[in-house]
């Protein structure tokens, strides 16, 4: 329902994102539970887009990759994340076709900003159109977030209902298998920040 992803700023998000901000959201904890995730389910030398990014990807040093793409909001935050080897500039709440060709990437990412997504499921449905058959998309999230930006159906969720949450936006968009998800670092968090992780593979036939 479309009363589900409201938000108490309903302000042009470009304003909103338009002062670069240089930092991280989440703790080293939750930011080394990141890189497990990445280095754990994507294979070696991959093609990756990192959506909805910023300043800063979490990519593991010792973890190779082929290109490591971008997608954000902020140009100042993007040519200062030392990870990227490319990026666009663009706003998917505005405009959710992702500017790449089918089946362009091995992997699909979004660090920690699933939450300001009020069209989920059309943004959902282009990760799968861009990915390879196979390919994995990985989101993951923790407790924090900017509660005027974060969708209403979010913010009044609990944590296990945030990873029924985007399971669901999955399902929706379609064409994905083995869609799981859970707590990624239970032994380091309290009292680092969680890390939640949901991932699916794009359907291979």
């Amino acid at each position: 329902m479309p009363e589900y992803f409201g938000r108490e700023d309903e302000s042009d998000d470009s304003d909103f994102y338009i002062q670069p901000r240089l930092v991280v959201h989440i703790d080293d904890v939750a930011i080394a539970a990141v890189g497990n995730v990445f280095r754990s389910l994507i294979p070696p030398d991959s093609v990756v887009l990192d959506l909805m990014s910023s300043w800063r990807s979490h990519w593991p040093a010792d973890h190779p990759r082929s290109r490591l793409a971008g997608l954000g909001m902020n140009d100042v935050e993007m040519a200062e994340n030392p990870d990227l080897d490319d990026y666009i500039i663009q706003d998917i709440n505005k405009n959710p076709v992702l500017p790449y060709e089918d089946n362009t990437f091995d992997a699909v990412v979004i660090t920690v900003s699933v939450q300001y997504l009020i069209r989920p499921i059309e943004v959902f449905s282009e990760v799968n159109r861009i990915l390879k058959p196979g390919g994995i998309f990985i989101v993951t999230f923790s407790n924090r977030m900017f509660p005027t930006k974060a969708v209403r159906i979010w913010r009044y969720s609990t944590d296990r209902r945030h990873i029924d949450l985007v399971a669901a936006y999955l399902e929706e968009a379609g064409d994905f298998d083995e869609i799981r998800g859970g707590f990624t670092n239970p032994e380091t968090s309290p009292p680092g920040d969680p890390l939640f992780a949901v991932v699916a593979n794009k359907a291979t036939d």
